[in-house]
């Protein structure tokens, strides 16, 4: 049985005007595509009044056994999503980002949001990836039993080291009746 399984899924990235003083523009993950064929480049998909989406990358989503919790509780949500993380471009070409991952776990995409260094985005889960995760989780999710800890008995012992408590110290001295 393997312990992950994977599909291809393009990754659509729209390139939109926006009204800023610094800014004209932003690059942001809109889609997937699943079962999409490797591109070489970006790919432009559709064009409208102020933006341009474009097949940017196709990247193998993988789903991994220990990783069941997570994707269970993104199904359960109210919007199932996937993540997209991109990664700056280290060259000077005309799309400033690279995929870098696309996953269903919401705990692995905070872990990107953590470092600061790449973009996560959630995109809409599309009907045919949710039922290849939730297949998987069923085929392969067990949940955890609770296990409460025992605590361990506490053993008193004998003052070993240091100085003498007070109590004692009054008791040894015959003042501990409290009538002095």
């Amino acid at each position: 049985m393997p312990s992950a399984v994977s599909i291809k899924v393009g990754v659509v990235i729209a390139r939109e005007d926006i009204d800023n003083k610094w800014e004209d523009h932003v690059w942001r993950p809109v889609g997937v595509l699943p079962g999409a064929p490797d591109v070489d480049d970006w790919t432009e998909l559709r064009r409208g009044e102020g933006w341009v989406h474009y097949h940017a990358q196709t990247v193998p989503l993988e789903l991994h056994r220990k990783e069941t919790e997570s994707y269970k509780f993104n199904l359960e949500g109210r919007e199932p999503v996937l993540y997209v993380v991109l990664s700056d471009e280290d060259d000077e070409s005309d799309f400033p980002y690279e995929v870098h991952l696309v996953t269903a776990s919401p705990y692995e995409a905070a872990d990107y949001l953590d470092s600061g260094e790449q973009i996560v985005e959630p995109v809409e889960m599309p009907e045919s990836v949710f039922a290849f995760v939730s297949q998987f989780v069923d085929e392969h999710h067990v949940d955890e039993k609770f296990k409460k800890r025992k605590r361990s008995e506490v053993k008193i012992e004998e003052h070993k080291f240091g100085q003498e408590p007070i109590v004692e110290l009054r008791k040894r001295m015959g003042r501990g009746n409290g009538h002095e």
